[in-house]
């Protein structure tokens, strides 16, 4: 027997008094945790298999169940921390490449928990929202710099198209294969119900959904995975993603073993094929190659359509945002170091890429500087917790967020960050059919939908407390925003004051 190295991270504590060995938690778990042992009549644990999801004690039916985190650490050694110990003990063993999901757990800081949202008071009152109208809607693409008029005086009503959202919220990408049919399933469901977008991410769009199409972005990716002209036609808007922020510069790869069944068939290729995402799109090396592509997809859907571009927080990200803004694109989607994923290297993941509260701040004013901010349109996403965090991003610029962290846990998501093993408990991240149907996709549109419509109302809570009235009126109105804990360099980028002044 070799040696093990790492103690289990995670303690399966079972009370054997209140324990019946119904064995639920034994059918339950995907990792094979527990087990009976017949000759004792007893359950036990192989605790080097837990991965803290959760489920077991969910639905221990007489809680007897918990799980907790060993209190076994090596010796305390400020530059040589547990967790980086434990990492080159596992590459020592396997020679492998470190893969994570979900997204930076590291301490960084968090700039929206340092941001404070002003409030009116006696020369600028609130405005009551269960009495007084609040607007939510917003519309994404290019917009005109000033008013036109025909020869009669009447103004010009016509547009670029646009997305048309109840307000500024949508679902991002999560491709189908690295989330289930039945995630898949939740995700546009409550999308159509609430009346805003949800995003196939790479993975093509399964047949089922394509009666949800105006409530659809598709994506199109280095791979091309499932694109094809009536994909392109399906959804509402067609996003080219040229990177994200869990692993900016780096592509993607969705393993064999999740290619199976419908997966393959959406995507278009073999079952049992790994789904790889080259880094570089291999037809854009420059702002015009970008532009032909824009160009492409626009031609291909009669011009009917907005065309995002996706990309991840770096330093640059102002430049580069430049440039997409004036390819043809109609949006900018930009993904902070904080944002989820099925699978990436772990050193990628926690050590590349901008907070995207910075970014996004560098970027508005950037456009604006140049005059092009109505251009483009810009959404962000990574790590949009609540609807306070909505509300300072568009204060900070924005003009819509992407969440799909928040979103997973709505469906029942307990952030072990396992899901690169498919073995997800919650019917999420996996493609076995017996975990899969673990989702009930009516129970997660509701769920769904009933998160986004508790934001809604604190939207509109939080907008009445600042004596605004729309979300127009609140994009980039930095002057409700007030820093705490920041220095001056921070705050220069935020482009807001510190609170008390």
């Amino acid at each position: 027997m070799s040696i093990q190295y790492i103690y289990p991270e995670f303690e399966v504590i079972r009370n054997e008094n209140r324990c019946i060995a119904c064995r639920v938690c034994e059918r339950q778990c995907a990792n094979e945790v527990h087990s009976y042992n017949e000759d004792k009549k007893v359950m036990i644990s192989d605790e080097s298999k837990c991965v803290n999801c959760q489920r077991c004690v969910s639905l221990c039916p007489t809680r007897a169940l918990k799980i907790v985190k060993s209190d076994c650490t090596l010796r305390e050694n400020a530059n040589w921390q547990n967790d980086t110990i434990k990492e080159i003990y596992k590459q020592a063993g396997s020679g492998a490449v470190l893969l994570s999901s979900m997204g930076n757990p590291k301490s960084f800081p968090v700039y929206w928990d340092k941001i404070l949202i002003n409030a009116s008071q006696v020369t600028n009152p609130p405005i009551d929202p269960l009495r007084e109208p609040m607007e939510t809607k917003v519309f994404l693409g290019k917009k005109p710099d000033v008013i036109q008029r025909d020869e009669n005086g009447n103004i010009k009503c016509e547009m670029p198209p646009q997305i048309e959202l109840s307000m500024p919220v949508m679902f991002s990408a999560m491709s189908y294969g690295s989330i289930s049919y039945n995630a898949h399933a939740s995700l546009a469901r409550a999308a159509t119900e609430l009346g805003i977008l949800y995003n196939t991410g790479e993975g093509g769009l399964h047949e089922d959904f394509y009666v949800y199409g105006p409530n659809t972005i598709v994506q199109v990716a280095s791979g091309r995975f499932g694109v094809h002209e009536d994909y392109l036609s399906a959804g509402a808007a067609i996003e080219i993603k040229m990177g994200q922020g869990a692993k900016p510069g780096i592509g993607g790869h969705l393993p064999g073993a999740k290619i199976v069944g419908d997966v393959s068939k959406t995507r278009m290729i073999p079952e049992g094929s790994d789904a790889i995402s080259p880094a570089p799109h291999h037809d854009i090396y420059s702002i015009e190659d970008l532009r032909q592509l824009v160009f492409s997809l626009k031609e291909a859907t009669e011009y009917k359509k907005p065309v995002i571009v996706k990309v991840a927080a770096v330093h640059n990200i102002a430049a580069i945002a430049s440039g997409i803004a004036r390819s043809g694109a109609d949006i900018i989607a930009i993904d902070g170091f904080r944002g989820g994923t099925g699978a990436a290297p772990t050193r990628i993941r926690d050590n590349v890429g901008i907070p995207i509260e910075l970014a996004l701040a560098a970027v508005d004013q950037r456009l604006r500087d140049e005059g092009i901010r109505n251009n483009v349109s810009l959404v962000v996403g990574g790590s949009i917790r609540s609807a306070s965090d909505v509300i300072k991003a568009i204060a900070l610029g924005a003009d819509a967020c992407y969440i799909a962290t928040a979103a997973l846990l709505a469906l029942g998501c307990h952030l072990c960050r396992t899901c690169q093993s498919g073995k997800c408990n919650w019917g999420i991240a996996t493609q076995r059919p017996d975990l899969v149907k673990r989702l009930n996709p009516d129970i997660g549109s509701e769920r769904l939908v009933n998160l986004m419509n508790a934001w809604r109302h604190e939207i509109k809570e939080l907008m009445g407390g600042m004596g605004i009235n729309s979300i127009e009126a609140l994009r980039g109105n930095r002057l409700m925003l007030r820093g705490v804990g920041l220095n001056e360099k921070e705050l220069e980028i935020l482009g807001i004051s510190h609170a008390g002044e």
